[in-house]
């Protein structure tokens, strides 16, 4: 498991999606800046995950409370540019 002081180099916007995209904005809504801090917060070394697809399933925010993703894509055109790109 990733060391917990990992702090990101850079970032960016996003500027068309993609699955990784899909999966940043799905970390990012739940409160999260990405799967490396996910991790690192919830001590966890797995995400739920939709087999399918590969998108995440299932997060838990900070206040303990559950976010659940459908199978399909939930990031809008109009949302991928608030979506934001850690570089490590």
């Amino acid at each position: 498991m990733a060391s917990s002081d990992v702090k990101p180099k850079s970032v960016s916007h996003a500027k068309k999606w993609s699955e990784e995209i899909e999966n940043l904005y799905r970390f990012q809504h739940a409160g999260y800046r990405d799967e490396i801090e996910y991790k690192q917060v919830k001590q966890l070394s797995m995400v739920d995950r939709w087999p399918e697809t590969g998108y995440v399933k299932k997060l838990q925010r900070r206040d303990n409370t559950f976010y659940y993703y459908n199978r399909q894509r939930e990031c809008d055109d109009k949302e991928v540019h608030k979506v934001k790109i850690y570089a490590y």
